[in-house]
């Protein structure tokens, strides 16, 4: 039923959905145009909100660029292609290799985002080499993990909240993540979702004659080939020795690190992806042919990111984001509350697709309604929480890296995700509103 429901759905987008880029462009004139119409802002005024906050992202940028370059480097190590390869084995079916690289997924995400996205991507170009299978599906079931991030161990909604003096502290206090990330109904929306994504990607598997397969020639890396030479400057490159020494000091800084208690983050990922990168290339030369390998796929990074930031500074200073959340706040009760701020946050993520810039929009609307209505204040901050992750299954901004480790486009996969978008969306309604 799943298979017959996503094939009009993946031709809906493969036949509709436009590049990335355009969708970005068509986006940045759609907000420009409702924050003239419905906030009454001059065209000159959302002109500066968009050209002051357009390169608002950079630092983010640089991180997301990262993600993409040092995962991809760690990945073309043979150590780490040796573990790939021997956890692909356990698939020996089409249906095996969608529920395996979901599973992987959806356990990553839940850990860090950045290392969910990274590692769901790597791991289904090596499945795609050893199964014959969909590759548009594979892609789309290692994306579709990414969905429980933000009810995870790095979801910055619930980590802000548990932070002591966080901009809302005056109203709500610390809310610790006993009563967030690792509440009843979060925990069991988690194992939910860790139930059904896998499932429904594995029904939404199209027929034999109908897949879109692979070759996997073209997901082959070019080989490293050493030329050696008397130059010093080459002994420099091939050095074992420069190369682990670096290497070995950024680990250690590592260790030190944890030691002291400190946690996962987006930079923290990123240092550990490159410096065991270092270690396990050897020498800087057989990493430097991995970066070159790798930044190819980090255009849309690149150019994408400063338009979406844009778009962000016009919802956010135009009061577009605030209209459109207290428009579902008007009308919502303390039972109901959690259910619309889900929905809103859903909503308001196409347009600020950030989880930080979300709640700094939605917590001045949500959190006095929850305290004026007298709803449960966690459950409402994780359901923007969630809101903010449901609707990055159609969200390209976060799409980039995976598509540029698989080599696919956003209309390959962006069909099947639209069905789990529809099925998770039910599942996360439900647990809010009930459990």
């Amino acid at each position: 039923m799943l298979n017959a429901a996503a094939k009009p759905l993946v031709k809906l987008v493969e036949r509709y959905l436009p590049d990335p880029y355009i969708f970005v462009l068509l986006l940045s004139l759609l907000v420009s145009a409702a924050a003239v119409l419905w906030q009454q802002q001059s065209a000159l005024q959302v002109l500066q909100y968009w050209g002051d906050g357009f390169w608002g992202l950079l630092s983010f940028s640089m991180q997301m660029l990262l993600v993409l370059i040092t995962g991809f480097m760690l990945a073309n190590t043979p150590l780490v292609k040796g573990m790939l390869d021997r956890l692909a084995k356990l698939a020996g079916s089409a249906g095996q290799a969608i529920v395996l690289v979901t599973l992987v997924s959806l356990a990553a995400s839940w850990l860090n985002w950045g290392f969910g996205l990274v590692v769901g991507a790597l791991f289904a170009k090596a499945l795609a080499k050893r199964v014959k299978v969909d590759y548009r599906l594979l892609v789309a079931s290692a994306y579709s993990g990414f969905i429980v991030w933000h009810g995870g161990l790095a979801g910055s909604i619930p980590l802000t909240i548990a932070t002591a003096n966080h901009f809302s502290a005056g109203q709500i206090g610390v809310i610790p993540t006993s009563d967030t990330i690792f509440a009843g109904f979060n925990l069991l929306l988690v194992a939910a979702l860790f139930i059904a994504v896998p499932l429904v990607n594995y029904l939404m598997l199209p027929k034999a004659e109908d897949s879109v397969c692979i070759d996997p020639a073209k997901l082959r890396d070019n080989a490293y080939i050493s030329n050696p030479s008397d130059r010093p400057a080459d002994k420099l490159e091939n050095s074992l020795v420069l190369g682990l020494l670096v290497g070995f000091a950024g680990l250690a800084y590592l260790v030190q690190y944890f030691v002291k208690g400190g946690g996962l983050n987006l930079n923290i990922v990123n240092f550990l992806f490159l410096f065991i990168a270092i270690v396990l290339h050897g020498t800087p030369s057989r990493l430097l042919h991995s970066l070159q390998q790798a930044i190819k796929g980090g255009a849309g990074i690149v150019i994408q990111f400063p338009f979406y930031a844009g778009i962000m500074a016009i919802m956010l200073q135009s009061g577009l984001a605030q209209s459109m959340s207290q428009w579902f706040v008007s009308f919502a009760t303390a039972e109901t509350l959690a259910f619309w701020s889900f929905i809103s946050a859903g909503i308001v993520n196409i347009f600020v697709p950030s989880g930080g810039g979300q709640w700094a929009v939605q917590a001045p609307v949500m959190l006095p309604a929850a305290l004026q209505l007298g709803a449960d204040v966690s459950r409402v901050a994780m359901a923007v929480a969630w809101g903010d992750a449901w609707t990055n299954l159609i969200q390209p901004f976060w799409a980039l890296p995976v598509l540029a480790i698989a080599g696919l486009k956003a209309k390959d996969i962006m069909g099947f995700c639209l069905l789990q978008l529809i099925v998770t969306g039910i599942i996360i309604s439900l647990v809010l509103s009930f459990a």
